[in-house]
């Protein structure tokens, strides 16, 4: 699938409020989905167009519309004019490259979180943005595949626990906490790596492991970055002083802050970790460096004495004892291995070598 990537500075001149996509843009179709449910169930769910998307009934429903794919400014912009959204807050959420954060409006609350999923083995990120208000919230992705929403669905499908019962601000909490839910899975694949990693380490060490290295303690920066501040977004949910969130949802975001902080107690620990394994590994290979020092020096040695042995007899001189002896070179040569085997003795004993 072909992808481009529309970056920052092509905003550059543009008034304040221009509605202009900054992040990766693909050819997928953008996935429209409404779901209109109350207390008894849901409603009406469906896929809709550009066209059929229309403001909330007023009938004491909660309509969520979740747009798969914010690379359509004209369906951003549409949303703006149905529910009456500021034009600054359509341009953050066109721009996928948002920090995230909590923002009140009164009449609604934006939120911009990232959501993290695994793509053969590598994490993979996506900044989600929540806009609610009063009985409609909508979620925009950016339109990479799947989403960690699904589990949402059913409940409201099978009616199951409160989040048919209570208002958009509890939805608001259950697709924070599924997006939570996914830290932890991504998390713990990252430590299993490490822990694979580290065992390895331990008994070899070679330039695919420091590679490997560097690939994990990247993914973890960029993890965190994106972790950290989902700290402070629960925390002013949370912490009241928010009219849309209602008082009977605030537990249930303070228990996902609790996991939030968790999250990143685990991204610091994973951190440390990472670290210790790159002083490992220039630790083995020092230590390698060292045993092949200590053998050459060891081999240099036992030569040493050989040499000077070979040098005396190497002397051109006419009138040397031994020279012309019938057993000189077998002599020379007997003398010469027991002296490098007397040697290698030492060093053992020594435990040198």
């Amino acid at each position: 699938m072909a992808k481009r990537v529309r970056r920052r500075s092509q905003k550059a001149g543009l008034a304040p409020g221009s509605l202009v996509h900054v992040g990766e843009e693909t050819a997928q179709p953008v996935s429209i989905r409404v779901l209109e449910y109350r207390e008894q169930g849901i409603l009406s769910e469906r896929l809709a167009s550009l066209a059929d998307l229309a403001a909330p009934s007023g009938n004491a429903a909660v309509t969520w519309i979740d747009v798969d794919g914010v690379h359509r400014v004209d369906i951003v912009e549409r949303l703006g004019t149905l529910f009456g959204i500021h034009p600054l807050l359509l341009e953050d959420i066109l721009n996928t490259t948002q920090r995230p954060k909590v923002e009140d409006f009164d009449t609604y609350v934006y939120v911009v979180l990232s959501m993290l999923s695994l793509k053969n083995g590598a994490v993979e990120r996506e900044q989600v943005s929540i806009v609610f208000g009063g009985g409609w919230l909508i979620t925009l992705q950016e339109g990479k595949a799947g989403d960690v929403f699904d589990a949402v669905r059913l409940w409201i499908r099978e009616n199951r626990g409160r989040i048919c019962r209570m208002g958009p601000d509890y939805l608001a909490y259950a697709l924070i906490d599924a997006m939570v839910d996914k830290y932890f899975a991504v998390i713990e694949h990252l430590g299993d790596r490490l822990d694979h990693l580290e065992d390895r380490m331990l008994t070899s060490v070679d330039q695919a492991m420091l590679r490997e290295l560097h690939g994990l303690r990247t993914e973890l920066l960029g993890l965190r970055r994106a972790v950290w501040p989902l700290r402070e977004v629960i925390g002013a949910l949370h912490r009241g002083g928010i009219g849309l969130i209602q008082e009977s949802t605030q537990p249930y975001l303070r228990d996902v802050h609790d996991h939030a902080i968790q999250i990143v107690d685990a991204l610091d620990g994973y951190r440390d970790m990472s670290a210790g394994m790159l002083e490992i590994y220039l630790t083995n290979v020092s230590n390698r460096l060292n045993e092949v020092m200590k053998f050459l020096t060891i081999i240099a040695t036992i030569f040493i004495p050989l040499t000077f042995v070979v040098g005396v007899y190497g002397m051109n001189f006419d009138v040397m004892p031994e020279l012309r002896w019938r057993w000189g070179y077998a002599a020379v040569m007997g003398g010469m291995a027991m002296i490098a085997g007397a040697m290698v003795w030492y060093f053992r004993r020594k435990r040198w070598w």
